[in-house]
C-alpha cells in the first residue's frame, strides 16, 4: 500500500488484547525499551494499559491492524495519550494523525478538558513531537507524577 492509494481507515475501541493488537503493542513496547533506558523509558504493557482503564484504539484498513493509541484517564478532566504507535509498514499514510484526531475527539466525548504526553527528546522521537505540535500540543512541565528527565519532553492541550 502506498500513500497514494488513499487507504480507507477505521478505528475501533480495543476491548479484548487480539492477536493483531498484541503485535502492535508489543512491537511499541519493544522499540521504546531498544531507543530508551529503562528508567526513562515509560511505555506500558497492554496489561498495565487495560489496569489503568485506558481506552485503547485499534486503527485498521482492511483487515490489517496498522496502529494504535490509547487514552488513559488520569482525572476527570484530564487524560494522557499513550502507546502512539503506527507500525513501519504503515508510516507515511496519515494512521498517527488520524489517532490522535480520534483521542482528541474522545477526550472531549469523556468530557476532558485537556491532553497530555510525554515522548522522546532524543531524534528518533522528532517525527512524534512534530506530529503532535501539528494538532495543537504544546510543551508543558512534567504532569501526573512524572519527574524532569532529559530524555523525556512533556506535551499537552486543552480541549
Amino acid at each position: 500500500m502506498t500513500a497514494s492509494s488513499n487507504p480507507v481507515f477505521r478505528i475501533e475501541p480495543v476491548v479484548s488484547l487480539t492477536s493483531d493488537v498484541a503485535d502492535v503493542i508489543n512491537r511499541h513496547f519493544d522499540m521504546m525499551r531498544a531507543q530508551t533506558p529503562s528508567e526513562s523509558c515509560h511505555v506500558m504493557t497492554a496489561d498495565d494499559l487495560f489496569n489503568a482503564g485506558a481506552h485503547v484504539f485499534a486503527l485498521r484498513s482492511d483487515d490489517k491492524t496498522m496502529g494504535l493509541a490509547a487514552l488513559k484517564p488520569l482525572d476527570a478532566q484530564h487524560g494522557e495519550l499513550k502507546s502512539m504507535h503506527t507500525k513501519a509498514e504503515a508510516r507515511g499514510l496519515g494512521v498517527g494523525a488520524a489517532l490522535v484526531r480520534h483521542i482528541l475527539s474522545v477526550g472531549r466525548d469523556l468530557r476532558m478538558t485537556r491532553i497530555s504526553l510525554e515522548t522522546g527528546s532524543e531524534a528518533p522521537f522528532a517525527p512524534a513531537r512534530r506530529l503532535y505540535e501539528r494538532h495543537g500540543f504544546t510543551y508543558c512541565p512534567p504532569f501526573a507524577g512524572y519527574a524532569e528527565d532529559p530524555l523525556s519532553v512533556f506535551m499537552t492541550r486543552t480541549l
